[in-house]
């Protein structure tokens, strides 16, 4: 039986993504374009390099890819 939560759960999209698809599943769980998300994180990248650039490789390794 599946419940909300694994039905919405934030997955890796490689077949949208640029680099790893952690942009573009966020982007596709939170339903807003990728480049949108993508601009953000690298806004954030610009600001904050060290913890950004963490961020993302945990989510790298840690988020499911897409069915």
């Amino acid at each position: 039986m599946k419940t909300i939560y694994q039905d919405r759960r934030i997955r890796k999209n490689r077949a949208r993504g640029k680099v790893a698809g952690v942009c573009a599943g966020i982007a596709q769980h939170f339903d807003v374009p990728a480049w949108l998300i993508r601009l953000v994180a690298i806004l954030c990248f610009i600001s904050f390099p060290v913890a950004v650039a963490m961020a993302y490789l945990v989510a790298a390794f840690i988020l499911p890819d897409a069915l």
